[in-house]
């Protein structure tokens, strides 16, 4: 970019993420990564606030009378799989890639979008500038974003950091998990007792398998659902009475998730309950001058499958960072140097071009 130099800008993003990659994370478990963060921030003249193990800062010419952007991703991890061949706290080291529990997703839209924080801290811009850095996002927990949100100066929009290879996100499904259970009559499986409650989950999940639940948005397409866990019996030799099943549904816009309980519930013959009702889908509507800068920088716009921290905020906003999804939550995390400097000069492009 004219007059920037974004490789070290890069170089910068790619020093602070090792060092967080070498700090465990996990969500709910976020205090010593945040105090990394705080710290290497204030050591460049950023005035850190810090709320629980959330972190969020202003720029320094702020004014309330202005519009407010709102850089936010997340510095929690989920725990490694046990498919790593390394120790994710003590990767390789490499000058082109960053290895690493995290770092993918999503330390790389933090560090980015720290870097660009910095670049325009001191600068004069139509709006404000916002830096919010949120914990225990991949466990959906109360202290995370939901506590931060409420907090903060009253924001107008926002981009979300998440590894979407710098492609935005201009809507997310929701999620909606339910836990079912399949009520029958335990009884001895030689004398033919009893009524099975797995054949009543099978009744249950023949019915899902041909649902179609009927509203279909133009955007999302139609409601997703699928079965991902079943568990039922303990012996060989006895029926059981409790068969239980879990559901994950992926939302549109044009249900609620009670909306989507209420209709299965209708429908099958099985106890249901919803781990929660707050993952709502999101939605930036065309035409928002969030999606007019996407479309002015170039960037590609899609819906994604996946939820963040979107679904937390009550302002517009687009999911956008660098790295790709399909790494994350996997063995062998990394994210590449040259994703970091593209992270950084495609912030960078999108803030000099937002109009609001």
């Amino acid at each position: 970019m004219t007059g920037i130099q974004t490789d070290k800008l890069a170089a910068n993003a790619a020093s602070l993420l090792r060092e967080m990659v070498s700090v465990q994370s996990f969500s709910g478990e976020e205090r010593e990564v945040s105090a990394l963060i705080k710290q290497r921030l204030a050591a460049r003249g950023v005035v850190m606030n810090k709320t629980g193990n959330n972190l969020w800062a202003v720029c320094k010419n702020f004014n309330p009378e202005k519009p407010l952007l709102m850089l936010n991703s997340h510095i929690d991890t989920v725990r490694p799989s046990s498919g790593y061949t390394f120790d994710p706290f003590n990767p390789p080291i490499s000058e082109e890639i960053v290895w690493g529990l995290g770092s993918n997703d999503a330390g790389a839209s933090v560090v980015t979008m720290a870097e660009t924080f910095c670049h325009f801290y001191e600068k004069e811009l139509p709006f404000n500038l916002l830096l919010a850095l949120s914990c225990e996002e991949e466990n959906s927990g109360p202290g995370g974003m939901s506590h931060l949100f409420p907090e903060l100066p009253a924001v107008t929009c926002a981009i979300i950091g998440e590894p979407t290879k710098m492609e935005a996100a201009v809507a997310e499904r929701g999620l909606l998990v339910i836990d079912a259970v399949a009520h029958g009559v335990s009884g001895h499986a030689a004398r033919e007792e009893g009524v099975n409650a797995i054949l009543i989950a099978h009744e249950d999940i023949s019915v899902l398998r041909g649902l179609e639940i009927e509203k279909v948005s133009p955007l999302m397409g139609r409601v997703k659902l699928s079965v991902t866990r079943i568990e039922a019996g303990r012996e060989h030799n006895v029926i059981p009475d409790k068969c239980s099943f879990t559901l994950d549904i992926r939302p549109n816009e044009l249900y609620t998730n009670e909306e989507i309980v209420n209709l299965l519930k209708g429908k099958l013959k099985s106890e249901l309950k919803a781990r929660s009702l707050t993952n709502r889908c999101s939605i930036t509507p065309e035409g928002h001058p969030l999606v007019k800068c996407a479309e002015a920088c170039g960037i590609k716009t899609y819906v994604s499958p996946t939820t963040s921290d979107w679904m937390r905020v009550t302002c517009p906003a687009v999911k956008m960072g660098p790295g790709d999804s399909s790494r994350s939550h996997r063995a062998d995390e990394f994210v590449k140097v040259e994703e970091l400097q593209a992270g950084i000069e495609g912030y960078i492009k999108f803030i000099n071009n937002l109009k609001l």
